[in-house]
């Protein structure tokens, strides 16, 4: 990538004279030997005499311990994909669970933007910091706050407290944006070159782990014995042992960055981490170890100076991902109504309309009848009928201790005051209504895994792809109009959802492939991690807003999804096809950085970087 690699003026070397020299046992080369460097405005050449080492061509990127600084930033990262994910794999259990409202669903909603309200500020600074300070410690002190936020959270929720869970909410999303920001970072420090696609696909593939087994996990813990609170609460385990691992990779760091001195190495690619081995009073400096003058050194104000290549990555990121995350949070929902928990026919009535339809309150039985006094034929996928009243006390049974209330008076009953959390519904009166929910549940959490699943297997080799044949922007343009085809579908069809939400998977990786990787395309390097905060940054200002519409949404078409929902999704994913062909006719006035190929010559191995054995995979 030569943006990437070259956009800060970086001498790096080329190849005039031959490779495959040794050095003595000193680290020293024969004097004759040269190697040329280039520079963007001319080309001079140094002598690398016999008290210059050869190690100098060293970088982090050529240690093999950048595949374990890997598969630590992903730990972390499922830990906290696990745990904001846990809401949306628990709609219809928090739904049962909390306190009955009808406003329930922008409750639920709120629970996303307030996660997102922080973020629209904090990357900007988040991003700041990782360039001033190092990644590294950024990582462990983002991850901590995300561990405070997830107990915070699951206490609310044990407590049936709006309040408490959009605090703890609020506290995870201080620390879950900018921990997105400084793993971005961290791999585009330790895999400068050629490999960063590829390594960002596979940190997002094994991130997005964490999504797909809370996905499938947590409606069963919620349906199990331990109820919705034990489900919440795996959130704080997780998050607080992946606090370990990052505290793992501040030690593998400056082991690298200290191994890399004792070569002699080229410290330009460590220089977002190096303050961290420097004295408190010592200046600033830049790639080349000088002192920092005012312009070198990096600053909040910086995103003016990016250009509108960087400015049209970030509108598209911000329209995209409203048609990916936000459907994510209410993909449960869509999928019950839609499949799986359809309202049961309105042609249908019980025979006893005012007794439990099954439970221990029921000794005998209240079949559903159609009009013609006929066993009344229901889809699998629709839920059974319910009494339309219900007037019971808990002198009613003797088993009416464990029930939530003491009396139960409904003269309209209706599924929203149905809470399968209680035992009076789940156990005593319509315990085939909330049976058929708890399955219902599971069934749609596994099939909204679908996507993130696709997304795991795809995204390494889509990365690997990306780096050999380019045309991220064309892709991303194709990746949009694919999920405008899936949320079309998903708005006028009554078909299975399973290959729509195989093309959501399929898009969405692609996308994702593409996106982050063109950050570092866009701006100097000295702003890479700036740049990361101020798309992630504006990014969560739809991902803020975008919940309260879906709310909004919802209740003006009579508490549905569809289509109203999916058609918004969809007008997202069209304004993401609009920006995409933009981009691409701009790319191409602008010699095609975002569609180009990263040659050979560019690479860690071409640019003169040797790899090397390291102390963490050595034999």
């Amino acid at each position: 990538m030569e943006t990437y690699l070259r956009n800060r003026g970086d001498r790096m070397p080329e190849r005039t004279a031959p490779m495959g020299l040794e050095p003595d046992d000193d680290g020293n080369v024969d004097e004759s030997n040269q190697l040329h460097y280039g520079n963007n405005d001319e080309d001079f050449s140094h002598t690398l005499t016999q008290h210059q080492p050869v190690a100098m061509l060293f970088s982090k990127s050529s240690l093999r311990s950048r595949w374990l600084v890997l598969a630590l930033t992903c730990t972390v990262m499922t830990a906290s994909y696990y745990s904001y994910d846990i809401p949306s794999a628990l709609h219809q259990q928090l739904q049962d669970y909390m306190p009955q409202s009808s406003n329930f669903e922008r409750n639920f909603n709120l629970l996303y933007t307030v996660y997102s309200i922080p973020n629209v500020i904090l990357p900007l600074f988040g991003g700041n910091f990782v360039d001033r300070y190092g990644a590294p410690q950024c990582l462990l002190a983002f991850a901590s706050v995300v561990c405070c936020g997830s107990i915070l959270l699951s206490i609310g929720v044990s407590n049936k407290s709006w309040e408490v869970m959009y605090l703890g909410r609020f506290v995870f999303g201080l620390g879950a944006e900018s921990l997105c920001v400084a793993q971005s970072t961290i791999t585009s420090d330790w895999f400068e070159g050629k490999d960063i696609a590829f390594a960002m696909g596979i940190g997002l593939s094994i991130s997005r782990l964490g999504s797909i087994f809370n996905n499938i996990t947590s409606p069963k813990v919620a349906n199990s014995r331990g109820g919705i609170q034990s489900a919440f609460w795996i959130g704080p385990v997780l998050t607080f042992s992946s606090l370990f691992a990052a505290a793992l990779i501040i030690f593998v760091d400056r082991r690298a960055i200290k191994k890399l001195k004792k070569r002699g190495g080229d410290v330009a690619s460590t220089e977002l981490t190096e303050a961290l081995l420097e004295d408190d009073d010592a200046p600033v400096r830049n790639e080349n170890n000088n002192p920092c003058s005012e312009s070198d050194q990096v600053h909040l104000t910086d995103f003016r100076k990016f250009g509108i290549m960087f400015w049209l990555l970030t509108i598209s990121c911000f329209v995209v991902y409203g048609c990916v995350l936000p459907f994510n949070n209410v993909a449960a929902g869509i999928l019950l109504e839609r499949n799986y928990y359809k309202s049961a026919p309105s042609s249908c009535h019980l025979l006893h309309p005012d007794q439990c339809t099954s439970g221990y309150l029921q000794n005998g039985t209240n079949p559903s009848l159609d009009s013609t006094g006929a066993l009344c034929s229901i889809d699998p996928s629709q839920a059974p009928l319910l009494p339309s009243s219900v007037n019971i006390t808990s002198s009613a049974s003797d088993q009416s201790g464990e029930w939530d209330n003491e009396a139960y008076v409904y003269p309209n009953l209706t599924t929203h005051d149905v809470q399968c959390s209680d035992p009076f519904f789940s156990s005593a009166c319509t315990r085939d209504y909330c049976s058929k929910e708890s399955d219902s549940t599971e069934r749609a959490g596994k099939v909204m895994s679908i996507p993130y699943l696709i997304s795991a297997l795809s995204s390494p080799p889509l990365g690997l792809i990306v780096d050999k044949i380019g045309r991220r922007a064309q892709i991303a343009s194709l990746a949009s109009g694919l999920l405008f085809i899936v949320h079309l579908t998903m708005a006028v069809s009554h078909s299975s959802p399973v290959l729509p939400l195989v093309g959501q998977g399929i898009a969405y990786s692609c996308y994702a492939a593409v996106i982050w990787p063109s950050v570092p395309l866009t701006v100097d390097k000295k702003f890479t991690g700036t740049a990361f905060g101020v798309i992630t940054s504006v990014q969560n200002i739809g991902l803020a807003l975008f919940p309260l519409m879906i709310a909004s949404i919802y209740k003006a078409s009579g508490n549905s999804y569809i289509p109203n929902v999916e058609f918004f999704f969809m007008s997202c994913a069209g304004l993401g096809v609009l920006i995409g062909l933009l981009l691409n006719r701009l790319d191409r006035r602008n010699g095609g950085k975002l569609n180009g190929i990263t040659s050979d010559d560019e690479s860690r191995a071409d640019a003169g970087f040797a790899n090397v054995e390291d102390e963490y995979f050595s034999p």
